[in-house]
């Protein structure tokens, strides 16, 4: 069976890299047929944490989409627009590294599919505002939301799994995580010209037109905009304290879209605007296809096989740890690939102690995992929420054309994760 599962979710896998059949319908069939054969069962699918659908991610990206919904209808988007390419200039350029770094902040106080839902509507305004392709920035947006979702626990889902398994605290991340995250970030926006050339030129006729526009203008429903600040704060709170709450990301972003949706008093077709559907339905299927893998020990002999050709070498198992986390995250979603390796990091973590730190593997299993999430359209969840919305607002991004630039992203991220561990827990020890 696992022959047969591996072969459905490659056939699957490259028909959606193919771009010419709608990626949903092609997960939503994979996901079928590994049920049907049955490869995995239903008890699998709806109530398993390590082979069935992540629920938390589903109902966290449903309820920040209500909540997205309605802020949308206070007209706050237009405005942070404006201010944003007012503050730039009107430059392209400086637009885009001011919006990667805010991108990159909040996904780390939050966590990086709740920051791309907040950043992807703003972009699309300034770049429509600006008449440039909004498609460079969105995918700039995906890859920093992914690098900097690695400084903290909250930041990245896989962080919570990891964190949950390896029995290691908030700031445990932030002290180990953070130095790499900043330096990551620095290197990649300098690279910013020379990944997306030729997409900061802007007509200096609607430079000036944004430029002449009054931010404030752009509010249409103060009220409520004072109400969606409240709820956020109280959100953005309750995120960071989940843990203490004993509340699920998933839990708090339901509960404010639902005490919003009350409060606002919209009509279904106004808060379920923003609402992707076929996002949704995409990651069931992705996340039924892979579970299919977990369970017929496909994930779990390529990662054994890459760990055992280290001998006990625990700088060997660190950089192979990372370099096969990359891969393999970013071709099977980042979120999965965590919860599968996880057990097997546990197990090894004990036995190799000659390293500086006990909890290097840990380290390389979370850079390696997110910044692995760059590597295709599909790594993280984060990317196909972007590509989700740009598909929406008619800036559809193809597969290759994300995964081209996301390549480059994670083999410099690659690197520089490489000398950091190095450097950090096995030359300073």
């Amino acid at each position: 069976m696992s022959i047969v599962a591996l072969t459905v979710f490659v056939v699957a896998y490259a028909l959606i890299a193919s771009d010419r059949v709608n990626k949903t319908l092609v997960a939503l069939g994979g996901a079928a047929i590994v049920v049907a054969l049955p490869i995995i069962d239903s008890e699998d699918v709806f109530y398993s944490h390590e082979t069935g659908i992540d629920w938390d991610v589903i109902f966290l990206l449903l309820g920040m989409m209500i909540i997205v919904s309605v802020l949308r209808q206070t007209g706050v988007f237009e405005y942070v627009a404006i201010w944003a390419a007012k503050r730039a200039g009107g430059s392209p350029l400086r637009i885009m590294i001011l919006l990667v770094v805010v991108t990159a902040i909040a996904s780390a106080l939050l966590d990086n599919v709740t920051t791309v839902l907040l950043i992807a509507p703003v972009t699309l305004l300034v770049c429509d505002r600006l008449a440039i392709n909004a498609v460079p920035f969105l995918m700039a947006e995906a890859f920093s939301s992914n690098i900097g979702g690695t400084a903290t626990l909250v930041g990245d889902p896989p962080n919570i799994v990891i964190a949950s398994k390896g029995g290691l605290a908030f700031n445990d991340f932030v002290i180990h995580l953070a130095p790499i995250v900043i330096i990551v970030m620095a290197v990649f926006i300098l690279m910013l010209p020379r990944l997306f050339p030729g997409a900061f030129d802007a007509d200096p006729a609607r430079v000036a037109d944004v430029m002449s526009l009054e931010e404030k203008e752009a509010i249409r429903d103060q009220g409520l905009l004072i109400k969606c600040g409240v709820v956020l704060v109280a959100v953005f709170v309750a995120f960071v304290a989940s843990s203490a709450l004993h509340l699920k990301p998933a839990m708090v972003a339901l509960l404010g879209a639902g005490i919003l949706v009350f409060v606002s008093r919209l009509e279904h077709s106004d808060y379920l605007a923003s609402v992707e559907w076929d996002t949704l339905l995409f990651f069931a299927g992705l996340f039924v296809m892979v579970g299919a893998l977990v369970k017929t020990g496909v994930v779990e002999q390529m990662a054994h096989l890459a760990i055992t050709a280290t001998h006990g070498n625990t700088l060997l198992t660190t950089m192979v740890i990372l370099a096969v986390s990359l891969v393999l995250s970013g071709i099977v979603n980042n979120v999965p690939y965590a919860a599968t390796m996880t057990p097997i990091v546990a197990e090894l973590v004990p036995v190799l102690t000659d390293a500086g730190h006990p909890d290097v593997l840990w380290w390389a299993l979370a850079l390696g995992t997110d910044f692995g999430g760059n590597l295709t359209a599909i790594g993280a969840s984060a990317n196909v929420v972007v590509l989700g919305i740009a598909k929406r607002a008619d800036n559809p991004i193809s597969f290759w054309a994300f995964t081209r630039k996301g390549i480059v992203v994670t083999t410099m991220s690659f690197v520089l994760a490489a000398i950091y561990l190095w450097v950090r827990y096995f030359v300073l020890g």
